[in-house]
């Protein structure tokens, strides 16, 4: 609780409205459901349940929310398992509170929040050859599609930076949602980072 409240007081500082600080999962689902917050940031070790847990009952209720979770260990699995369910990042704790703010902006301008240290990498199993089979059918084009998705474009920005039109773009974008078997512009981006397909942008505060 000490972590959360000192965090809250930063960004408040900073300039970041804060709706309230909960500390089990059914407040937080509560929470979101009354203030409808345009980011949360999510305890993966909360009390009642899984943060994992929590913040898939937000998303399924509030898709349109970014939830980025909160961890006390470098765990990779839970990371993993946070972006596959929907989560656009994570933070450990050691994490300086100021570049909270930088997470709330990056989340608000569609970018996947991934310190650098902890960046998702393969996984070697089975499923490997699958995303390699499916990375492969993607063409040269569709690749530098992916890329500005994963680093927040939209469709007009992705046509500028291209050099393409709009309708070009959108049908690039449909066919790299086929292909890798994925339903959204997000999902996309988090599946290309999660299997190395393209790399994690860094951020500009690390450069």
């Amino acid at each position: 609780m000490l972590f959360a409240e000192a965090v809250q007081v930063a960004i408040q500082d900073l300039g970041v409205s804060v709706t309230r600080v909960v500390t089990t999962g059914e407040e937080a689902i509560a929470e979101a459901d009354r203030a409808m917050p345009d980011v949360i940031f999510m305890d993966i070790g909360l009390p009642d349940q899984s943060g994992l847990v929590a913040g898939r009952k937000i998303l399924e209720r509030h898709p349109e929310a970014k939830v980025i979770a909160l961890t006390a260990l470098s765990d990779r699995a839970s990371v993993d398992e946070a972006l596959r369910l929907g989560f656009v990042g994570y933070l450990t704790k050691d994490t300086p509170v100021a570049r909270f703010v930088n997470a709330i902006r990056s989340a608000m301008d569609g970018h996947l929040v991934l310190p650098q240290r902890l960046s998702p990498v393969r996984r070697r199993s089975g499923a490997e050859r699958e995303v390699a089979l499916m990375a492969s059918q993607l063409t040269p084009r569709e690749r530098e599609v992916l890329t500005l998705l994963v680093q927040g474009a939209d469709g007009r920005r992705a046509a500028s930076t291209l050099g393409i039109s709009l309708n070009t773009i959108r049908t690039h974008v449909q066919s790299i949602l086929t292909k890798l078997q994925v339903h959204s512009r997000l999902e996309a981006a988090t599946f290309a980072v999660r299997h190395g397909i393209v790399e994690v942008p860094k951020p500009e505060s690390e450069s």
